[in-house]
Parts: C-alpha cells; structure tokens; sequence
C-alpha cells in the first residue's frame, strides 16, 4: 500500500514539473523581442550589380538587381531602388553583387565613357605608340608610367638627347578600351591615353611632335620623382684620352763615333781609326 502511494506521488510531481516547464517555455516564446534582437534580424532592401561591370558602363535593367541585405551592415550611401542608378554611368569598376553606392556613379547627366572618370582639372591626352612604346603591352589602364622624349639632332640642336619629361603619369585607357581584357591579360595597343594636368599635356604633345616619346613603366606603388639631367648621344661613347706610356730611362755610356772603325794593334798599343 505504500509503495503504491509512492508512484502516485511520484506520478504527480513528474507532471507538475513537466507542466510548470511548458508553461515556462511557452511565456519565453511568447515574449517580444528586445529592439537590439530585432533590428538583427530585419533586412534592407540594397541594389547590387547583377554582373562584373566595367569602368564607364552606363547602368541598363539588366546589369542591376535589388536584394535584401541586413540593416546592421548596409553600407553608407547605398541605392535603395534600381530608379536611382538606372542610366548613371560607372567611374569605377564593380564585381557581380557588389553594392551600387553613390560614391562609384557619375550624375545621371554625366553619360558614361571615359569623360567621366577624369578628376576636375585634369586633362586626358592620347598618345600613338607601337608595342615598343607601350612596353609590350603591359602599359594598360590603372598603370604608372613616365615619359622620355628623344630629340634628333639638326641644324638647331648640335646633337641628340632624351629626357625624362613627365614622371608618375597614370594611363587611363589603352586601345579603344579603358580596362584589360576578360583574362586579365595586358594587350597591345596603337594608342594610349594619358590623366595629366594641362601644363603637363602641353610637354607632352610637344614631345610627340618634335620627338620620339618612350613610356618607362613603374611600380605602381613607387611615387619618388627622380630629378636627372637627361643624356646626350656624346656621352655614351665617350672615352677617355689613352695614357701615353712613360719613356724609359736610358743608361748613358760613352758615344761613339758613327761611321765603319777599324781597330789596329802594334804590340801592346792599340790604333781604332774611323772613316
């Protein structure tokens, strides 16, 4: 009889404790959430590149989508409808889902191309290069270069010479594009075109009119300027006088007589007689 009454009692503190935990579990379920809990999870609607875009492109339907990003991390300055970057053109290049912020569009007005990726004052200034001029290619746009210009002698000028004339000038476009090709791979190009300031446009056209220019490619991370004098066609075959070899002491002895000597002996003297 008492063992019975145990597992009764048993019996109802199992359920008593089994329903003050649902009744627990239920409240905390039912309980609203903090604002710090719910901001985490609310989401943004952003627009983002639906595709790899090029510096320039003007943005159409297709190369832009809207999805829900979370509130927590939208980046400042981001478009929140695809009516906000529709026509607007690129000045800098955009990756697939990448966010389409304000700071990477030219005004809708601007069109798209390369006017709208040159700063405020500066100047872009095309130049014709073969594959030696261009570096074999390498020379494409984002890259450093500075500018030689070789002048021929003639009547004015007594004798060729080449200087560095611009130092640290970007290039903004090669060939007929403003960025590499799909593989990243440089390409040859017969123009180049060049971010200078207008002083620095005026050397440069001179420089291709009345000369040759020569792009020397740089680290892109090597700003110095290097001050030098430039080099004339003298100076590289230039040598030295040869040093004469001093002349060697002679030991001097008795002269003699030029001419034939015949040498006669009559006991113990002796006759020399030159003729």
């Amino acid at each position: 009889m008492r063992r019975k009454r145990r597992k009764w009692m048993a019996l109802v503190l199992a359920l008593v404790s089994g329903g003050a935990a649902g009744y627990l579990a239920l409240g905390y379920m039912n309980k609203p959430l903090s604002p710090r809990s719910a901001s985490a999870s609310a989401a943004t609607q952003i627009v983002v590149a639906a595709r790899d875009l090029a510096l320039g492109t003007v943005l159409a339907p297709g190369d832009v989508k809207t999805i829900a990003w979370p509130s927590l991390t939208v980046p400042p300055g981001y478009a929140a409808s695809e009516e906000q970057v529709i026509g607007r053109g690129l000045i800098t290049p955009v990756s697939a889902n990448e966010p389409l912020m304000t700071a990477k569009l030219a005004d809708k007005e601007a069109g798209g191309g390369l006017p709208i990726v040159i700063p405020e004052g500066m100047r872009a200034v095309s130049v014709k290069v073969d594959e030696v001029i261009g570096v074999a290619g390498f020379v494409t746009p984002g890259t450093r270069v500075d500018v030689l210009v070789t002048l021929s002698d003639n009547s004015e000028r007594e004798e060729a010479a080449t200087r560095v004339i611009l130092q640290n000038v970007q290039a903004l476009a090669s060939g007929q594009t403003i960025q590499k090709n799909a593989n990243g791979e440089p390409q040859t190009a017969t123009v180049i075109t060049l971010l200078v300031t207008p002083e620095q446009a005026e050397k440069l056209t001179l420089a291709a009119t009345e000369g040759q220019i020569q792009l020397a490619l740089r680290n892109t991370l090597d700003m110095a300027e290097v001050d030098t004098d430039g080099v004339q066609a003298a100076t590289l075959v230039r040598t030295e006088a040869p040093v004469q070899p001093a002349a060697r002491p002679t030991a001097r002895g008795p002269r003699r007589a030029s001419g034939t000597s015949v040498i006669t002996y009559n006991g113990a003297e002796r006759t020399v007689t030159t003729f």
